[in-house]
């Protein structure tokens, strides 16, 4: 059996994963990003013509390019006949199998859970010297993920109930129909907050690795259902655009670099609270910035925080070391429908500002517990809920990085030493922080790693 060649293709910043598979001639796509020209590269890269597209459901965390790829390249586009979509698709349902060529087919299995409508596809492969194809691999989107599945309840509370006992189904039925040997190739499941469940940093798995690892295959329906809705946590705010958005088919993409900003413009639009986002490392960042801004990093999971916190339709204008870095923030934003951007510059924060460069501390988790023998400080906790009641520093404060700029008013009065897990969110929330004036430290460190053996007073949950 001549197997077909399956590449990945890594959107590490929303952590979602899309997938182009082809046996040396042609080529289908599954569940592309937005940013169509990383798929025409890699079809060219690989000198193969892509003819299907297909999407495992309408996503909830970014907007698809299937629509613009399926128009680009001539493909048939397969969604779900039983999804209302306002284009022109091939619809497909349960069962359906798609030739793609004399050695390579795709056959349709329903996985409802993460949605009512979910389709997992099995990639099939010729056996040479007989008719018969083999399952080789399964995209299965946000149905069956690496040690756990996709969540059960981004359709609403009234829908959670049904959907999560579907997904427990929905992964037996996938363990119990594909071979041991065949490759699970999820969508979601690389840090997307689509993921109900831990999937650690397993990068590759297979049916048999799942039947033994994953809960949904090794618990009974009951006890998996609890633990499955006791885990589910907050998601970003923006990905209530995205399913209604993917329904009306987004368009490709415009990537033509935005105007650039000179110093006056950006303290006018600081000062009529536009947003202006600083894509530096927080290093740098709390080194010298142009006060107002914030900083939500391009070396992080920038599209799903700016997404999550920016109040939708705000103007945006970026601030980077390069156009290079610019060109690639406004690619994160595309795949999730931030499509303008009322400006940009680069260069340095002496080259953005007339003013004075803002400023503040550094430091990491045994500084604060030095600091706290000495004098009062403020601890600011910007994890999750879930996060800070699995363990937290004593008398620290938690307000989930998510619900900061709404509440701000909360923060006690004082000297502010704000953290979160590693570093990332609390640099964010150190520059809503000292946008408003008030004195703050980010502690950039691991809390699980250092915030114990620091000597720190901890409240655990065990």
């Amino acid at each position: 059996m001549s197997a077909p060649v399956v590449v990945t293709i890594e959107t590490p910043s929303l952590g979602d994963r899309s997938y182009l598979a082809h046996d040396g001639v042609v080529a289908v796509v599954v569940d592309p990003q937005r940013d169509i020209d990383r798929v025409l590269a890699l079809a060219a890269e690989h000198g193969v013509r892509i003819t299907d597209v297909f999407e495992t459901h309408l996503h909830n965390d970014y907007l698809t390019g299937g629509l613009a790829l399926a128009r680009a390249t001539g493909a048939r586009y397969h969604v779900n006949g039983a999804d209302e979509v306002a284009f022109d698709r091939s619809p497909i349902a349960d069962g359906d199998v798609v030739d793609v060529s004399p050695t390579m087919r795709v056959r349709a299995i329903a996985t409802p859970g993460h949605t009512f409508t979910h389709l997992s596809y099995a990639l099939e492969a010729a056996t040479p010297g007989a008719e018969a194809f083999e399952p080789v691999g399964v995209f299965t989107g946000g149905s069956l993920l690496f040690g756990a599945t996709g969540r059960p309840d981004l359709l609403g509370h009234e829908h959670t109930h049904d959907l999560v006992h579907h997904q427990f189904a929905s992964a037996r039925r996938l363990a119990d129909e594909l071979p041991d040997a065949a490759h699970v190739l999820p969508t979601h499941g690389f840090g997307s907050f689509c993921s109900a469940g831990s999937t650690g940093g397993t990068t590759a798995s297979t049916i048999g690795a799942e039947k033994r690892q994953n809960p949904a295959l090794t618990e009974d329906e009951e006890r998996w259902v609890a633990d499955t809705l006791a885990g589910l946590d907050a998601y970003p705010a923006y990905y209530v655009h995205m399913s209604p958005g993917n329904s009306d088919g987004p368009s490709a993409p415009d990537l033509t670099p935005p105007e650039a900003a000179d110093k006056d413009t950006l303290a006018a639009r600081i000062a009529a609270g536009e947003w202006v986002v600083d894509l530096r490392t927080r290093t740098a960042f709390a080194a010298g910035h142009v006060t107002g801004t914030l900083n939500i990093g391009i070396d992080g999971q920038f599209a799903t925080y700016l997404g999550w916190l920016i109040p939708w339709g705000t103007p945006l204008t970026l601030l980077g070391d390069t156009p290079e870095q610019v060109a690639e923030a406004q690619r994160e934003l595309v795949r999730i429908g931030i499509d303008h951007l009322a400006g940009a510059a680069t260069g340095t924060p002496e080259q953005w500002t007339r003013d004075a460069l803002g400023r503040f501390e550094r430091a990491v988790f045994a500084d604060l517990a030095q600091v706290r023998h000495h004098r009062p400080v403020v601890v600011l906790d910007v994890r999750r809920t879930s996060e800070f009641d699995a363990a937290h520093i004593e008398g620290a404060v938690n307000i989930p990085l998510h619900e900061l700029l709404g509440r701000v008013d909360e923060v006690p009065a004082g000297e502010v030493w704000v953290h979160c897990a590693g570093g990332y969110r609390a640099s964010i929330a150190a520059s809503v922080l000292a946008a408003r004036g008030i004195p703050v430290v980010a502690v950039d460190d691991g809390f699980d790693e250092h915030a114990v053996t620091s000597g720190l007073p901890i409240a655990s949950a065990a």
